[in-house]
């Protein structure tokens, strides 16, 4: 009985709260697996206009349509700025897609896009930041992946809110 208690104690206390490291863990894989996936469908319309079927603004207006459409989960979406921060994506918002956006800045006084570009440029990475979420009205914790899409100049991203 004592070592069944101390088993369930030591359990309690080690595995717990490593289960829910997993769980944010597996948050993490799974928004990295899926800009992945966008970011290669990206580089098979890129292919395309390698191959001479379309002009690279064609090939940039289709993968912004098509990421803009793209969705995972039941409110997974992706965004896309360009290097310089202008935004190509942001789930069908025109008061947003086209508009630069490097100086914009959370509620905690994060500039989230100078954040997506450093971690762009590093090969990739996880940000944490304040944002609305779709269809809200007020900012919630965030914490997103995005990665770099170097032949359209774009980052691509996608996150979760905790």
């Amino acid at each position: 009985m004592r070592t069944a208690l101390m088993a369930a104690l030591v359990w309690t206390g080690l595995c717990v709260p490593a289960l829910a490291q997993n769980k944010t863990s597996a948050k993490d894989l799974l928004v990295k697996s899926e800009v992945q996936t966008a970011v290669s469908m990206l580089q098979a319309i890129y292919h395309k206009h390698q191959q001479g079927e379309m002009t690279l603004d064609q090939a940039k207006k289709l993968g912004a349509d098509l990421l803009r459409e793209l969705s995972y989960g039941s409110d997974g979406y992706f965004w896309a700025d360009t290097s310089e921060g202008v935004n190509v994506v942001l789930y069908g918002r025109k008061d947003v897609e086209g508009r630069n956006r490097l100086e914009d800045k959370d509620e905690k006084g994060t500039c989230y896009i100078k954040e997506f570009l450093a971690k762009a440029k590093a090969g990739g990475g996880f940000v944490e930041y304040w944002f609305t979420k779709k269809g809200g009205a007020k900012t919630m914790p965030k914490r997103s992946y995005v990665a770099p899409f170097a032949p359209f100049g774009w980052v691509v991203g996608s996150g979760y809110y905790r």
